[in-house]
């Protein structure tokens, strides 16, 4: 009777099952002390009542062993409740070496997704069962929620700020993606799904969606922004190396230093004065409205593939062509 009247979203993920059993505990708790609560209300109203305008109710004293009681027994089950939420929480927030990485970028009122190797989608993730998915997401305009109702996964995507999300989808199918945060009059159709492939039709699916990849565009962009012209990576560099930063530890003017991630990398386009890098001069321009969220993760995806020695040369350093003599005769063509 009741087989089509599901309470909760199938669990599709590899910590469904651990986040399922917390909550259906927390309610367990909850409901077996609201009894025990409300039985003990009515109990001591009805035994302690008053019965006569005379009567004069006896001194109770106290009990050692109650006060004990009551302050050990709901101390455990807090001490159990944190350290079992504080294990699916480290869990959910650190995710595997070896994820898949997604850029996603959420608009009014869209989802736009962009996998390393290039692939681009909208309202759409493929993803292969058995692998675990990391989704570095950002917003374009307003603060959305990305919420995958069978994977338990729930994350703010907030403008301004990169936040991150895994999971490692279970079984094959295709999932319910919501925005569970209302942002504007078109929220209710920001929806979704997560498609989840084979592992074989997930390879077929990337070699017939092939585009060029993110650190390629990237690249692509930091020519045409004259960025090789400071960050050339020789005698006359005005700017910081940036071959090989990601992830080290960079110096700054005020004797501080700070770890090269996509926050750090961010923030250094669009106000690179807010952290000066040691031993340099604040003659960066800021890039705030000439680039938008794609194309900054653009631009990190390729200074995080940049390896020594492949910086781009500058325009001037670039050999240029041949002159072809003006007496010169035209080759004859190959028969």
């Amino acid at each position: 009777m009741f087989a089509q009247v599901p309470l909760f979203p199938e669990q599709a993920s590899t910590y469904a099952a651990e986040v399922d059993a917390l909550f259906f505990f927390l309610i367990a708790v909850s409901v077996f002390f609201s009894l025990l609560i409300a039985i003990a209300v009515v109990h001591f109203a009805i035994k302690y009542r008053r019965r006569s305008e005379t009567e004069r109710p006896k001194a109770i004293a106290g009990s050692l062993r109650l006060e004990i009681a009551w302050t050990v027994i709901p101390l455990a089950i807090v001490l159990i409740i944190f350290y079992w939420a504080a294990r699916v929480f480290f869990q959910w927030a650190t995710p595997p070496d070896d994820a898949i990485e997604v850029y996603v970028v959420a608009k009014q009122w869209m989802w736009k997704m962009q996998h390393l190797s290039g692939q681009r989608e909208i309202n759409q993730l493929h993803v292969p069962v058995d692998r675990p998915v990391k989704l570095t997401m950002i917003s374009q305009d307003v603060i959305h929620s990305f919420f995958v109702p069978a994977f338990r996964i729930h994350q703010d995507v907030l403008p301004g700020r990169y936040t991150t999300v895994w999971f490692q989808a279970t079984k094959p199918g295709r999932y319910h993606l919501f925005c569970s945060q209302f942002c504007g009059t078109g929220h209710s159709d920001m929806i979704g799904e997560v498609i989840v492939m084979e592992k074989e039709s997930f390879q077929a699916w990337l070699e017939s969606q092939a585009e060029g990849s993110p650190a390629s565009a990237g690249r692509k962009l930091f020519q045409k922004l004259q960025c090789v012209s400071c960050h050339s990576a020789d005698a006359r560099a005005r700017a910081p190396v940036l071959e090989e930063i990601f992830g080290k530890q960079v110096p700054l003017a005020d004797g501080r230093s700070v770890v090269a991630d996509i926050s750090y990398l961010r923030e250094s386009i669009l106000n690179p004065e807010a952290k000066i890098a040691a031993g340099f001069q604040p003659i960066m321009p800021s890039f705030q409205g000439q680039v938008n969220e794609e194309e900054l993760l653009q631009l990190i995806a390729f200074l995080r593939t940049l390896r020594a020695g492949q910086t781009p040369r500058r325009v001037e350093d670039a050999e240029p062509p041949q002159a072809t003599p003006a007496n010169a005769k035209p080759k004859e063509p190959t028969p």
